[in-house]
């Protein structure tokens, strides 16, 4: 299910130099805030969860997936070259699989990983803050990274329907309508991460077992139906 030569080429079109200073944009944007906001308030957890609550999850890790997610297939669409790959003695869900992997790398390489580091800048991981929302980046980047694939696939569009999403969606109705809270992978990912803490700063308006079947099925349905979008690609190809 996994090719090395697909994940080569897609982590090569992901990390060019353009691209990888877009995707680098937040993290570094996030590390001076959280610098910053250390040096103003001192240890704060309540400061801290606010932070990597706000921004980080419910803003840095959405966009970086649809960075990489719409990146690791919709380019090659968009100008034609998926041809080629197509053409290749490599199976489709294979194609998809190693795509998602590299997304789903990429995407928790710039964002769970920056969210450690500033979550231990801002309060030193007091009270288990730093690694839940590093948790909770985690999680959310593999249904992310799954969710933006599937629209680079079935989509020239994508990117706007993902920051659509992501900032609209996740970021304006998530937070103020009750209701969109359940279909939010934020809220799916803070479920999740609610467990590592030790107080009760990260909260989620979904049960844990919801959250789970929710991140399992969005992520596993949305792999399998790019899977059969790229059938029907190579079928309208051949037409």
């Amino acid at each position: 299910m996994y090719d090395p030569t697909v994940a080569r080429l897609t982590y090569r079109a992901l990390l060019g130099r353009r691209r990888a200073l877009i995707l680098s944009a937040l993290p570094a944007l996030l590390i001076v805030l959280s610098v910053a906001v250390r040096a103003l308030s001192g240890a704060d957890d309540q400061v801290a969860a606010d932070l990597l609550g706000g921004f980080a999850l419910a803003t840095m890790v959405p966009i970086i997936g649809v960075i990489a997610g719409t990146g690791a297939i919709g380019p090659e669409i968009d100008d034609g070259s998926v041809v080629y790959l197509l053409a290749k003695p490599v199976k489709r869900p294979t194609i998809i699989f190693t795509k998602l992997v590299v997304a789903i790398a990429v995407t928790m390489a710039f964002s769970a990983v920056p969210t450690l580091i500033a979550g231990l800048i801002l309060n030193g991981n007091g009270q288990q803050i730093a690694v839940a929302y590093t948790v909770a980046a985690l999680v959310a980047s593999i249904a992310y990274a799954a969710m933006f694939l599937l629209l680079g696939t079935v989509t020239r569009h994508a990117v706007v329907f993902g920051l659509v999403y992501a900032l609209v969606w996740e970021t304006l109705f998530g937070s103020l309508v009750d209701g969109a809270r359940t279909l939010s992978v934020q809220q799916w990912a803070l479920a999740v991460a609610q467990k590592v803490t030790d107080g009760n700063l990260v909260t989620s308006d979904v049960g844990l077992p919801t959250a789970v079947i929710l991140l399992t099925v969005v992520t596993a349905g949305a792999t399998w139906y790019a899977g059969q979008k790229l059938r029907t690609l190579k079928l309208a190809g051949e037409e």
